[in-house]
């Protein structure tokens, strides 16, 4: 089955894709999109953290691809979009994820789609200045969303790729143990911050905070040092953009966790960083089992104990409670 028949099989990424022929967003610039050759693409692929197991299938579907006309074509589009607007936060595009089930040239569509985006990334962040051991440890989150999909579906291919679009679209960057994504403030957040003192109207920047998986303890020496080197790396690569408070919207932000963890643990210690705004009323049960465990979709009665969030997270939902979504800031 050809890549697009494969795509327009399942109803979202058909109405994503429009009719056959028909591009969806007229603006989106035509770009020169070569993709490196067979004997190149190794080393690439590695640059970025592909994990070794992938890249044989990579490179040899490569062929395959540049062989189907529409695919080209699609991949064309998403390079366009991802390059176009290049840096401004909120205007990357919104890449659907494939469904696990689909043919390995369907699941690494979005590792072509982002090696060829490569060469104009790289030159936005050589326009800013911006340190090359930067640069390469912020792409190559890409390998670890590999790392992730294989470990929640057993096959290659590329959890949420519409997130992987903020690093390739100049948002986000790996600063030590965190990442901050170049953000701008919401009607919904602008409410709520409020309410606690940040007065911060709608549109204004501020950094989102995010944090990676596989990266080490989360200990408040690793955040203190990724926040002191935050404000050092926008202040010198973005000092028309201001920057006065950092966000962060994550399920380890529930207020709950410090009943379950020991006061010293670093998850706690993380949260006492922050000053608490809101938490959302919705159960989000799926995150802390996704991030914790690799599948939100598992039992709960599955679930190992194993480690002191383990346990937390497994005997929190056993016991019929739930688990929410938290909001914080901290001066920066």
């Amino acid at each position: 089955m050809a890549l697009l028949d494969a795509l327009r099989a399942d109803e979202k990424l058909a109405e994503w894709l429009g009719e056959p022929g028909e591009r969806k967003a007229d603006d989106v610039p035509r770009v020169d999109v070569r993709l490196p050759s067979a004997g190149d693409l190794p080393d690439i692929l590695l640059d970025l953290a592909v994990p070794y197991e992938d890249v044989n299938e990579i490179v040899a579907l490569r062929v395959t691809l540049l062989a189907d006309a529409e695919a080209t074509g699609l991949l064309e589009r998403c390079v366009g979009a991802l390059i176009r607007d290049m840096g401004e936060p909120g205007k990357g595009p919104s890449f659907p994820s494939f469904p696990p089930e689909s043919g390995p040239l369907v699941r690494y569509f979005y590792v072509y789609v982002l090696v060829a985006a490569l060469p104009y990334v790289r030159a936005y962040h050589r326009e800013r200045g911006i340190p090359d051991d930067v640069s390469r440890r912020t792409l190559a989150d890409l390998g670890r969303a590999m790392v992730l999909h294989r470990r929640r579906y057993g096959t290659g291919g590329v959890l949420v790729p519409g997130w992987l679009a903020l690093h390739f679209h100049g948002e986000l960057y790996q600063l030590g143990r965190l990442q901050f994504q170049r953000s701008r403030i919401e009607r919904r957040d602008a409410e709520g911050f409020a309410g606690v003192g940040l007065e911060l109207g709608v549109g204004e920047p501020y950094l989102s905070l995010h944090i990676p998986d596989y990266r080490g303890p989360l200990s408040p020496d690793a955040c203190d040092r990724s926040v002191v080197l935050a404000r050092e790396f926008f202040a010198r690569h973005y000092p028309e953009e201001h920057y006065a408070s950092a966000l962060c919207h994550s399920w380890l932000l529930d207020p709950q966790l410090k009943r379950r963890l020991l006061p010293d643990s670093n998850i706690v210690r993380f949260q006492e960083r922050f000053e608490a705004v809101y938490v959302d009323t919705e159960p989000e049960d799926g995150l802390p089992v996704r991030f914790v465990f690799g599948d939100p979709d598992l039992p709960v009665e599955t679930l190992p104990r194993r480690t002191g969030i383990e346990r937390a997270v497994v005997d929190h939902l056993r016991a019929g409670e739930h688990w929410y979504l938290g909001h914080g800031w901290f001066a920066f």
